[in-house]
């Protein structure tokens, strides 16, 4: 009888943590999933609500796809997103970033946005201080400029710092502050192609740069042949 009662116990316990269990899983934004392919994710959001950018081509596809809720005013959506970000690392779904409605979290405090995430992701790591989450830009060497990280991607520029960060040993979901937006993001990724993208990234626009440079050169050698045999041609064929 005994035995009997600490299995039913047991199976209680499991049973009221399920839900708990389910709900932390880091690769999720509600029915959206780090992994999914672009074109799934595509008839997932529906054809009249989104809309998709190629970014880079090499050395990999780096694509967005941006899903904007349908209601025609914030009193009216069911969900209280303005718009998702959806970024793929050669047609996969590697980072989505939510951008909330302002008028949805108005008045709530980071602490209020930490403890409502909680309950979806389970215990989060508070930042000690302000960081910044995405890279802004860095610097090209070749050139010596400052090439900006994400120059179409408006959510990515407007983060401000990381104000609070679930992780396991795949994924990660950070809550972020946008004061430009004035409002709170939510960012999910997958760790291992989170980097693998950011590196790419960079080479992609070190050798678009790269073109850039040999396609002026080639263009101002051009010229400079051309004005070279216009001088010939009328030496010989000017007369004061």
């Amino acid at each position: 009888m005994k035995m009997m009662r600490n299995i039913v116990i047991s199976l209680s316990i499991i049973l009221l943590s399920a839900p708990l269990i389910s709900g932390q899983d880091l690769s999720k934004y509600r029915t959206f999933s780090l992994g999914t392919s672009l074109a799934e994710l595509s008839k997932q959001v529906g054809p009249y609500s989104h809309s998709t950018s190629l970014i880079h081509q090499r050395p990999a596809v780096i694509q967005e796809l941006t899903f904007w809720t349908l209601n025609s005013s914030s009193s009216d959506r069911a969900d209280p997103f303005s718009q998702i970000l959806f970024s793929f690392y050669n047609g996969e779904l590697y980072r989505i970033v939510v951008t909330y409605e302002q008028d949805a979290t108005a008045g709530l405090t980071e602490d209020d946005m930490v403890r409502a995430m909680s309950v979806r992701y389970g215990t989060a790591t508070r930042a000690a201080t302000e960081i910044n989450f995405f890279p802004r830009n860095y610097l090209d060497s070749s050139t010596d400029k400052v090439i900006p990280f994400f120059p179409t991607s408006e959510p990515y520029r407007s983060v401000d710092g990381l104000i609070a960060r679930w992780e396991d040993s795949q994924n990660a979901v950070s809550l972020l502050r946008s004061s430009n937006l004035n409002s709170f993001q939510l960012a999910i990724s997958s760790k291992r192609l989170d980097a693998q993208a950011e590196a790419d990234i960079i080479e992609s626009v070190r050798l678009e740069n790269e073109e850039v440079s040999q396609k002026k050169i080639a263009r101002v050698t051009k010229e400079a042949d051309g004005l070279a045999t216009t001088r010939q041609a009328n030496l010989k064929a000017f007369r004061p």
